[in-house]
């Protein structure tokens, strides 16, 4: 498994020869940041959907900053962020605040938000106060449908990463590997 992940994930030299890296190249080369095993890519996998739903264009650094702090390889983690685009992004908001609403309850429903109608003066406060609407839902939401994500993404791989190794010993004890 470690050599078909490979082939998708950058060389840490990488990182060494960048001189934008230089600074954080302490911290960015720590051997267990690049080193790929069942623990790491599982963390990985963990911090990358879990941090794929932060709002905004700061998905692939909460990654890279959960990679750190937990000291799980570091590419997978940023890789695994990118099952949120502008196709899915909606649907999984739209999501997490419908398990928002059903933890918090009340009576309201998901609401499209206002239209502009050229008088941006009476849209901004309008906008304002659809965003605070689904404030606290939405917050909840997205923490525990990203906590579900990174649990099952964890256990797949877990689960996926040992089911791949018992084969490549069952095939390596008749004699019958292939490498790809």
């Amino acid at each position: 498994m470690r050599r078909s992940l490979k082939r998708f994930l950058p060389d840490h030299d990488v990182i060494r020869n960048n001189r934008w890296f230089a600074p954080f190249a302490n911290t960015l080369l720590h051997p267990r940041l690049w080193h790929l095993n069942r623990r790491s890519a599982a963390g990985a996998v963990a911090a990358g959907l879990f941090c794929g739903l932060i709002p905004g264009p700061f998905q692939m650094l909460g990654a890279a900053i959960c990679a750190v702090i937990f000291r799980v390889n570091l590419p997978l983690a940023m890789l695994c962020t990118l099952y949120t685009n502008p196709f899915t992004i909606v649907p999984l908001y739209m999501a997490a605040y419908e398990i928002g609403h059903a933890v918090l309850g009340g009576a309201a429903t998901f609401s499209a938000p206002p239209a502009m109608n050229g008088d941006l003066l009476g849209w901004i406060p309008a906008l304002t106060h659809w965003v605070i609407s689904l404030g606290k839902p939405l917050a909840l939401g997205l923490v525990l449908l990203a906590s579900l994500l990174a649990a099952l993404g964890y256990l797949i791989m877990r689960i996926g990463w040992r089911y791949w190794l018992i084969h490549a010993i069952r095939q390596r004890a008749t004699g019958e590997r292939k490498d790809p």
